[in-house]
């Protein structure tokens, strides 16, 4: 129970055999990446694989990291000598709490599936990408975002190149996810980052997804928020994260944010980024 065999629905999505079936999968979920950055499968898990991951989620989300504070887009500090209107200057409220890696064991069954070879492998012929490492952040390479009544996720970026999540259970109410798609492929891009902060912009999309949807987003390129949940269910979604470059952590500025503490290897680790993005 809780192995990769009984929570992923192999019969739809046979990611562990070469072959037509998976081609077929693989050409759509490269067309939506191609075209907006993000695609979803839906129904990847089985019922019971949702309701394994969501017992887990719930024995563990009193040790979730509870936050609330204000930022922008990029997680850095107030830049006076900009103008006011800045995305770097524009700040909003974030509320939101995460359930570090490191509450969730080898044998647990959500880092079962992160483990899983075949999975990760399907992921990366997702993306076309042919440097694809497993997070080394212990705090961070699978997490769970658990968010109660009133949270959201204001607008930002992600620190990974791509990001592959899995709904796990939805609030009553609430918990879209909005985002920009490949806004900043090319750059910061500051201009249309603005529009979307002013609600002007024509490039967002809003996404709702289902227990057992899983989601492959390169959210490190576009911009994306999660809207306030209402009711009192809370909101459990799996963070399965991969990077480009072997060895990376999250900078210490960004783990305390999210995880209300750093362990030596982030502070060992600092500044090794595989790009020049502000965050």
């Amino acid at each position: 129970m809780g192995t990769p065999d009984t929570l992923i629905d192999l019969a739809r999505y046979p990611v562990h055999q070469t072959g037509h079936a998976r081609d077929i999968i693989l050409d759509r979920v490269r067309a939506d990446l191609g075209r907006d950055g993000c695609a979803v499968l839906k129904g990847f898990l089985t019922p019971a694989g949702v309701e394994i991951l969501r017992a887990q989620a719930e024995s563990v989300a009193d040790k979730a990291f509870r936050s609330f504070n204000r930022t922008n887009p990029y997680f850095t500090k107030d830049d006076p000598t900009l103008p006011a209107h800045d995305p770097r200057r524009r700040f909003f409220e974030r509320s939101n709490s995460f359930i570090p890696a490191d509450n969730f064991p080898p044998a647990s069954p959500l880092r079962a599936l992160y483990e899983y070879p075949a999975l990760s492998a399907f992921i990366q012929d997702c993306l076309e990408e042919e440097n694809f490492y497993p997070y080394a952040d212990p705090l961070a390479d699978v997490i769970v975002n658990a968010a109660d009544e009133g949270n959201g996720f204001p607008w930002h970026f992600d620190t990974n190149n791509f990001t592959v999540t899995i709904a796990i259970q939805n609030a009553e109410e609430g918990g879209a996810f909005e985002y920009a798609p490949n806004i900043r492929a090319g750059g910061e891009n500051f201009a249309e980052v603005e529009k979307v902060l002013d609600g002007t912009s024509d490039t967002v999309r809003t996404l709702v997804l289902e227990p057992g949807d899983l989601q492959i987003f390169r959210g490190r390129y576009s911009l994306h928020r999660v809207a306030p949940l209402r009711g009192k269910t809370p909101r459990y979604v799996a963070i399965l994260s991969y990077v480009e470059e072997p060895g990376m952590v999250g900078t210490p500025e960004r783990c305390r944010q999210l995880y209300g503490r750093t362990l030596p290897i982030h502070h060992e680790r600092a500044g090794q980024r595989a790009d020049a993005y502000l965050d």
